[in-house]
């Protein structure tokens, strides 16, 4: 009886070992860990959003960190989620990838909703109103779209701008689309008349001419779009989240209060 009880003790107490190691193994190996709330993010307690840090006002860099409008959503997002936020500076067109493939959790980096994006992730709700403006060299004979035409124009690869330039139904018949991965280098080779135009978010586009004497925004906007939280097709409930939070910041002024802090008008 007594060896029999000992055996008994040494398998009860091997079995809860076990549960205990499969299980820690199962939350530390996975891609996607459960947190606290509830949620499943790409990593336990952090939410990770994916951005491309070239984009002032929206996200751009001082010093190390990266600062803006999306990011301070970023951060509130996090906060009210019990997560810490943790920024992926890349590609622009490397977001969307990311996000389908779980390196990122969301997609927030001045992005319009469009059908083809549609096509890969889900959008948020959206959180503000944009457009597309064109940059000219001062002096330059292009005064609207219509004087695009024959024109060598530059944009940022794969954003909303660089389809808009590049699709012969606009009318906009240009005589080549120069792209680069970030805008600020566009408006260099616009200043070293290397292109005649660029064609980026509005946004930008004022924060890129202000205080320099080469070049100016033209007054017309092309296009009128809406910038939204890219999100996994997989991850309904992050998404129901998200759109909780934005509703919530909208209605508080918190939304506002952010949009304020960086934009002229």
């Amino acid at each position: 009886m007594k060896f029999s009880k000992v055996c008994s003790l040494i398998l009860a107490s091997c079995m809860l070992f076990g549960a205990v190691g499969c299980g820690g193994q199962e939350s530390a190996g996975g891609d996607n860990s459960g947190n606290q709330n509830g949620l499943v993010t790409s990593q336990e307690g952090k939410l990770i959003w994916a951005t491309n840090a070239t984009f002032e006002p929206y996200e751009y860099k001082e010093g190390d960190k990266v600062v803006g409008i999306d990011a301070e959503i970023a951060e509130a997002i996090a906060t009210k989620l019990g997560l810490e936020a943790q920024v992926e500076n890349m590609e622009f067109d490397a977001i969307i990838p990311s996000v389908v493939s779980g390196k990122a959790d969301i997609g927030i980096a001045g992005m319009t909703i469009t059908d083809e994006r549609l096509n890969n992730v889900n959008f948020s709700d959206t959180y503000v109103e944009a457009g597309q403006a064109i940059i000219v060299k001062k002096g330059s004979d292009i005064k609207g779209v219509s004087d695009l035409a024959g024109k060598v124009v530059g944009v940022q690869r794969g954003t909303v701008g660089d389809s808009y330039v590049s699709d012969s139904a606009n009318g906009v018949n240009v005589a080549s689309v120069e792209r680069f991965s970030a805008c600020p280098d566009a408006v260099q080779s616009l200043i070293a008349g290397k292109i005649d135009a660029v064609v980026i978010d509005n946004e930008p586009a004022k924060k890129m001419t202000e205080g320099v004497d080469e070049v100016v925004k033209l007054e017309e906007n092309l296009t009128s779009e809406q910038y939204a939280i890219a999100v996994s097709k997989k991850n309904e409930a992050l998404l129901k989240e998200i759109n909780t939070i934005l509703g919530e910041m909208k209605a508080n002024g918190e939304l506002q209060a952010i949009l304020d802090k960086y934009l002229s008008e």
